[in-house]
């Protein structure tokens, strides 16, 4: 059996935490017993941790990833390595605000065999118009600055093969804020076996989303120099 890696980044998600957990333990059955579900949770103020901590002992499989840092781009990139690490054959990687639907994860298993990189495609933005305005920037600037196309470059729904991850994950600094959409730069650049699948985005029900537009901004200022940088490596 394959072993999956469901892999989440978490920051004061104490509204979310336990129902996310809930509703995408069961994506793990009928994997290898080795399969996990891994949260860095590093940073929360709130009660995140707690509750992580107290669910650990109803999910044998629940595992806590503390040693980050705070932002989502660097624990995105530590669960990959520590996934890789732990003898993953799969990593998904979602998010832990439940904007995201486990129902349409196994149209994405079951064409693991077809691709070695399934990505979410967000028809809708459920988290507003702005956002889905700095999507389609982002995916403009891909296409001018690496020649590839793609249609959402940032979706937290993706089902990869871990040594196609792994070809890529070392050109990041453990810090690099935006891994997400420079690994999908680097699948259709390559042309890695990948492929685009529509899932849903629903609006976030409960805390506030700590990536605000000032932040974005501030991050894709920062992001013209890194992609500068990278396409010089590529």
């Amino acid at each position: 059996m394959s072993i999956l890696y469901v892999v989440m980044p978490a920051y004061n998600e104490e509204e979310n935490i336990e129902d996310v957990v809930r509703a995408w333990y069961p994506i793990l059955k009928g994997k290898s017993d080795k399969s996990r579900l891994v949260i860095a949770d590093s940073g929360s103020v709130d009660k995140t941790h707690t509750i992580l901590q107290n669910l650990k002992n109803e999910f044998s499989q629940l595992e806590i990833l503390e040693n980050t840092e705070k932002q989502h781009g660097p624990k995105v990139i530590a669960l990959y390595h520590y996934a890789i690490e732990h003898g993953a054959d799969y990593i998904f990687q979602t998010d832990s605000d439940g904007q995201t639907d486990p129902k349409e994860f196994a149209v994405f298993w079951d064409q693991r065999n077809k691709f070695d990189v399934i990505l979410g495609d967000r028809q809708e933005r459920g988290d507003g118009k702005q956002r889905a305005f700095v999507e389609k920037v982002v995916c403009f600037l891909l296409k001018m600055y690496f020649g590839v196309k793609v249609p959402d470059a940032n979706a937290p729904f993706r089902l990869m093969k871990s040594d196609v991850v792994n070809k890529y994950l070392n050109r990041f600094e453990p810090d690099y804020n935006l891994p997400n959409i420079m690994l999908t730069t680097y699948f259709s650049y390559y042309g890695e076996r990948l492929t685009f699948q529509k899932i849903t985005f629903k609006p976030r029900k409960h805390g506030i989303n700590s990536i605000n537009i000032p932040r974005i901004l501030k991050i894709g200022w920062k992001a013209l120099g890194d992609f500068r940088r990278l396409k010089k490596e590529m």
